[in-house]
């Protein structure tokens, strides 16, 4: 028999992404109606032994139209992306590719050294490099096996 644990709001957990999920199914453009021209834009972040990487797609713009901010630990990235062209003569049949103004904010922890961050852009992906700080680097402590004494 095999033991399993109840979580009584695992259920309504699930109904409520379920629902959602349903919402979006039928009414994909739902969520752009309530904040029209603006978009959040999707991150990574990377954590290697000295650096933290945060990687933010804006494919199509304009670097130039792109501000990084550091204000108190808190990384954030805003900017405009413009439409391309406008179509006079025709309507479009299907629009996918977001225009307009985006935003995205991150708590950035304090183990991190933003008087030295750097950043750069490349074939769409904004990348804003963060050194750790030396002082805030977790410090190994080698373990040394001790005698046991019999008494």
């Amino acid at each position: 028999m095999l033991l399993r644990r109840w979580e009584p709001f695992g259920d309504f957990r699930r109904m409520h992404q379920n629902m959602d999920q349903m919402f979006r199914d039928f009414y994909p453009l739902q969520g752009q109606a309530r904040r029209p021209g603006k978009w959040a834009i999707p991150l990574d972040v990377v954590e290697e032994e000295d650096q933290v990487f945060v990687h933010a797609s804006v494919p199509g713009v304009d670097p130039e139209a792109i501000e990084v901010l550091i204000e108190k630990d808190v990384l954030t990235i805003k900017g405009q992306s413009r439409q391309e062209r406008d179509y006079k003569d025709g309507d479009y049949v299907m629009r996918e590719r977001h225009t307009g103004a985006f935003h995205r904010a991150v708590r950035l922890p304090d183990t991190l050294d933003v008087e030295n961050a750097a950043s750069g852009y490349r074939n769409g992906v904004l990348t804003v490099t963060f050194p750790k700080a030396e002082a805030k680097k977790v410090k190994r402590l080698p373990v040394a096996a001790a005698e046991v004494t019999e008494s």
